[in-house]
């Protein structure tokens, strides 16, 4: 399957993105961490189809898109770049928005930084705000075993690169977190799929920008702006939870039931881990379709 590959310059860097059903309710797909836009791969056509413009942006410093020039890959600046896209160059004044992982954050931030322009949010296995009161008796961290690599992103980002010294090693590196990390359900892919979702961060500087989110939680230096997100957030979401993640916090949903007053869900999904998009696509696809057409 492949789709035709735009280009923009707006922000000052080259970022690519799919667009399809051009003329169709505006919907974005925003990746998270380790994925590209080729994560979306089972969503546009049948978005596209049911009459969703579909827009699926690389996130700088990801797959088809530069490293930023600014040198900041955290949540503010992929929120603005994202705005931009959708507003400036592709004219639209409101936008559905679908994110999970490191794209749960851009869209939160993206429906509280720019008031009216987000009209509803599905939102899956994704961080979300902490609040201190409400959330005092949740499971409200990741397992221990689960956070070594987000620390080594996020504090050794250098050190790591510096290791994953050969375009081999840095795949079999993102290979891992679709097999024996667990993030996805047993199953949930291929030999054929991990060679697929590997493929872009083959390239150094793409890796190591790819980690910009990390280190924002770590250091202010690397953080362009402060995050909008927050709760409780306003606007209407959906929220679904694959529940065989082995990396997200195990009470998500109650979670969200803190943060989203305005919400349809918690939706638990069965045999389906971090990446529902693809993991379960169809459930995804219905989603969107039912509640944001």
């Amino acid at each position: 399957m492949t789709f035709t590959v735009h280009t923009t310059t707006s922000r000052g860097f080259t970022q690519a993105y799919v667009r399809e059903g051009v003329g169709g309710k505006p919907v974005l797909l925003v990746h998270g961490w380790p994925e590209t836009k080729r994560i979306w791969w089972r969503n546009i056509e049948p978005l596209a189809a049911a009459g969703f413009e579909v827009i699926v942006p690389d996130l700088r410093g990801f797959g088809d898109s530069d490293v930023a020039p600014d040198g900041f890959h955290d949540i503010a600046s992929h929120s603005r770049d994202l705005h931009s896209l959708v507003r400036d160059d592709l004219g639209h004044e409101s936008v559905v928005v679908v994110g999970g992982d490191l794209g749960g954050p851009v869209i939160q931030d993206i429906s509280l930084r720019f008031p009216g322009f987000v009209e509803r949010m599905v939102l899956f296995n994704s961080p979300i705000p902490y609040v201190k009161d409400a959330m005092a008796s949740m499971r409200t961290r990741p397992p221990i075993e689960a956070s070594d690599y987000f620390i080594r992103q996020g504090t050794d980002a250098d050190g790591l690169a510096a290791d994953l010294d050969t375009p081999d090693k840095r795949r079999r590196y993102i290979a891992t977190f679709y097999g024996s990390r667990f993030w996805s359900h047993p199953g949930g892919f291929n030999a054929e799929d991990v060679d697929f979702m590997t493929e872009p961060f083959a390239d150094a500087a793409k890796i190591r920008a790819s980690w910009g989110a990390y280190e924002s939680a770590f250091n202010p230096g690397a953080t362009s702006e402060p995050t909008a997100m927050a709760a409780p957030n306003p606007t209407p979401t959906v929220i679904l939870f694959g529940t065989s993640d082995h990396v997200l916090y195990a009470d998500f949903d109650r979670m969200c039931e803190v943060v989203f007053p305005n919400r349809v869900g918690p939706y638990l999904l069965r045999d389906c881990g971090h990446f529902v998009q693809w993991e379960r696509a169809d459930i995804l696809n219905n989603t969107v379709i039912a509640f944001c057409r």
